[in-house]
């Protein structure tokens, strides 16, 4: 008896524990079968759209202040470069002439003061100033003990004269896409310095002219001279009642130059021309007392010396 109900309970154990083995299987099978679902939150939204990066700012290109370099003495020139993003340079007031790199000529004239003021209007408001020093010279003065002719020119002169200057001052207005500002000047012939910039008599404490340009005597007339830079010829005309045969070369940004008492022209208004390039014979027409080439430098209004132009060693 004892045995067969220890085998019975032993028989009923293994039916349970089957039993609840099935179970356990048949709700792991429902757990993996159902599909998960999500719990929503109410402290969840959906994520903000991202705002696009914006673009880059260009920077304009170029210096912060400006840069110069020249001859920074009267009579004498500069050249440069406004700082990045300027609208608008000036030197002493007078607008400057900027190329596509922000690039400029400027220049001082035989009297001017000890200082000249860059400024530069930049995009933004932003205002640079820079002041350069501008070194006096010791000009060829010589005083007279005579009165100065106190006569002045017949109407008949004046007559012809009025004319002549319209077309100078006329072809110095012109603006041309020259660069031979950008250029390191040579001489336009090689001879005697006869004549220099500046040089001014005094009549008993009147003072006279002064000499606006260099006269360079070669001992001949018919000697060739030519450009000391690139340019575009803007007015080539034959005997003018004081310059003679003249040729007036733009060279860009306000720089011109003009060459009197010429023999002979060899090019003619509106032509290009190339440094170097040969433009004219020296001579002695209109008021000249012999051959000679007398060679003016303008920026503007302001007259300027050529040796500051050239390179003393050549």
């Amino acid at each position: 008896m004892i045995r067969l109900s220890m085998r019975h309970a032993a028989i009923v154990g293994a039916l349970a524990l089957l039993a609840a083995c099935t179970a356990g299987q048949a709700e792991n099978a429902e757990v993996e079968q159902a599909p998960p679902t999500a719990t929503p939150s109410a402290s969840m939204t959906p994520p903000a759209p991202v705002a696009p990066a914006p673009a880059p700012v260009a920077t304009p290109a170029g210096p912060a202040t400006f840069l110069y370099e020249g001859e920074l003495t009267q009579g004498g020139w500069i050249r440069g470069q406004a700082p990045a993003g300027t609208e608008e340079a000036l030197l002493n007031g007078t607008p400057l002439a900027l190329d596509d790199k922000g690039r400029f000529f400027a220049a001082f004239d035989r009297d001017a003061g000890s200082e000249a003021v860059l400024r530069a209007q930049i995009a933004g408001g932003r205002e640079d100033l820079v002041t350069v020093a501008i070194t006096p010279r010791a000009w060829n003065i010589e005083h007279i003990n005579v009165a100065r002719r106190p006569s002045g020119p017949s109407e008949a002169f004046l007559a012809r004269r009025r004319p002549e200057l319209a077309a100078i001052g006329a072809a110095r207005a012109k603006q041309t896409a020259a660069e031979g500002w950008r250029q390191d000047f040579i001489w336009p012939v090689k001879g005697r310095v006869s004549g220099r910039f500046g040089a001014q008599r005094i009549y008993r404490g009147e003072p006279g002219s002064y000499h606006s340009g260099m006269d360079i005597t070669t001992g001949e007339s018919g000697t060739p001279f030519v450009a000391p830079a690139d340019g575009v010829v803007v007015l080539a005309v034959q005997d003018f009642s004081l310059e003679g045969n003249l040729l007036i070369i733009d060279h860009g940004q306000g720089l011109n130059s003009a060459f009197l008492h010429a023999s002979r022209l060899v090019v003619s208004e509106g032509q290009s021309v190339r440094q170097g390039q040969h433009i004219g014979n020296i001579g002695a027409s209109g008021r000249a007392t012999g051959p000679h080439l007398h060679w003016g430098l303008k920026w503007n209004d302001a007259r300027l010396d050529p040796l500051l132009f050239l390179d003393s060693s050549d």
